[in-house]
């Protein structure tokens, strides 16, 4: 797919113009697939085996995604509920035969488009268990979330526990290394004595909580505390990575109170000696809603397929589609950070306590008058620690810092 998409490129680039807009187009719609993407999962295709005593339910992804997975009786009957909220529906069966020992049959239901994915395991009663999930990197680009089942006479029947490190090896489609993702339910596994390999300390740090962040970004530590004592809370987290290689980490913190705001956070550790590990922590009005905020993120899903069935030149969709959506998104998102300015400025004075002058400089490029004549612009504020403002479609503000591997972060 990537190569058809780059011969179209070179066959295009005899055309005069065309050759920068068809790489601003490629760079545009690769970047659905960074950090902070919008758009929904596809939930495209799931099957039912079985590998020695566990049963597993795969689910092909389009992208990672770690579903709500949660256990419940209905009539009597007990059920192992996946969930992927606000999940497309690709080509799913409605109906799975089980495997005769632990379950019955798997149900899938889809809600109207955009709506989510739900995947209903009927469990045999008295037939106590526990689970495990995983999501890895499968073939062309795919994703593969697998929910292993394995008996167990200790478990409650209905109420299964999560097993906590001794998984099992996964299906025979799933690659032999690769991403590992948890959700921040599973107890934290052991790391295998790979020599080199990189070990995640033991710490008394609830996972997802201020603590562990704290822990591992001690040089974000004053804007954490600030983030926390202004009510931030952690709504999502997640790790990345096989054990014994790296834990790269994200979290995700909303407030109440500034319901268009989001906090992003990534933290990225030395995958090799001598160098730092990462910290990322970002402010952003990505969760302004709106008539230009939805039609915007419907445009980053288009394939190039879909752009050129509507736009004969691609500098058409930019020009025309684009263009016109991201002066409004700078307009209203600029309105918002106006509107909630002492969040930003208390957010850039404790990123960047050495530099008081960054939070006025911010607060000036943001008072700018939007011009419709240019894609707007990103402004390095401040080098130590690299802070940049995004004044492109959604405002942001990112923070990096390096942390030494010998220090507290790790």
């Amino acid at each position: 797919m990537e190569g058809s998409g780059i011969i179209r490129l070179q066959a295009l680039s005899a055309k005069p113009g065309s050759s920068l807009a068809w790489l601003l187009v490629l760079l545009f719609c690769l970047a659905q697939h960074a950090w902070g993407a919008g758009g929904a999962v596809e939930v495209r295709r799931l099957g039912l085996s079985k590998v020695a005593e566990n049963t597993l339910l795969t689910v092909v992804l389009d992208r990672a995604a770690t579903p709500r997975v949660s256990s419940r009786e209905v009539s009597g009957k007990p059920q192992l509920v996946v969930d992927f909220p606000g999940a497309r529906s690709g080509r799913l069966p409605n109906h799975l035969q089980g495997d005769e020992m632990l379950v019955q049959q798997v149900l899938t239901e889809t809600a109207s488009p955009g709506g989510g994915v739900r995947i209903i395991m009927d469990l045999f009663p008295e037939k106590p268990f526990t689970y495990w999930k995983q999501t890895r990197p499968g073939a062309g680009g795919q994703f593969l979330f697998i929910l292993g089942l394995k008996p167990d006479p200790q478990a409650r029947p209905v109420q299964a526990r999560v097993l906590p490190s001794a998984e099992p090896e996964p299906a025979p489609t799933a690659p032999p290394r690769g991403e590992l993702r948890e959700s921040e339910t599973l107890t934290e596994p052991s790391a295998p004595g790979d020599e080199g390999g990189y070990q995640e300390p033991a710490s008394n740090a609830a996972p997802g909580s201020f603590a562990e962040l704290r822990r591992l970004m001690p040089k974000a530590a004053r804007l954490l505390q600030g983030l926390e004592a202004e009510g931030w809370a952690v709504s999502e987290s997640n790790r990345y990575d096989r054990p014994g290689r790296r834990f790269s980490r994200d979290f995700i913190l909303t407030n109440r109170k500034y319901p268009e705001l989001v906090v992003k956070i990534a933290y990225l550790p030395a995958n090799v000696p001598n160098t730092p590990n990462i910290d990322i922590i970002m402010l952003s009005t990505e969760n302004h809603a709106g008539e230009a905020a939805t039609e915007y993120r419907g445009l980053r899903q288009w394939s190039f397929a879909k752009i050129k069935q509507k736009y004969e030149d691609i500098g058409d969709f930019f020009d025309d589609a684009l263009k016109p959506l991201r002066v409004k998104l700078r307009e209203e998102t600029k309105s918002v950070a106006l509107r909630d300015a002492a969040v930003f400025q208390n957010f850039l004075k404790l990123a960047c306590p050495d530099n008081p002058q960054v939070a006025d400089q911010v607060m000036n490029h943001v008072r700018a008058k939007v011009s419709p004549r240019f894609e707007g612009v990103q402004f390095t504020v401040s080098e130590n620690p690299l802070t940049i403002l995004n004044l492109v479609d959604f405002l942001y503000v990112k923070i990096y810092y390096l942390e030494t591997p010998s220090g507290g972060g790790q």
